[in-house]
C-alpha cells in the first residue's frame, strides 16, 4: 500500500476534544490502520474475492 495519510489530525482532536494530541499520534495511527487494511487484504484474496469487507478487519 503507498504512503498516503488516512488519517486527519484534526480529526483525531474532534474525537477527543479534551485532550491535546501529541504530533506522533496521526503517523502512529495511520500505520496501525494501513496494518490492519493490508491484513484484511490478504484474508479477501485469500477468500477468492477483491473486496474487501468489514468481515475482513
Amino acid at each position: 500500500m503507498t504512503d498516503i495519510d488516512l488519517i486527519i489530525k484534526s480529526k483525531i482532536k474532534s474525537a477527543v476534544p479534551d485532550m491535546s494530541v501529541a504530533g506522533e499520534v496521526p503517523e502512529a495511527l495511520n500505520k496501525k490502520v494501513k496494518e490492519i487494511l493490508d491484513k484484511a487484504s490478504e484474508r479477501a484474496k485469500a477468500n477468492g474475492r477483491r473486496t474487501v469487507q468489514a468481515r475482513d478487519l
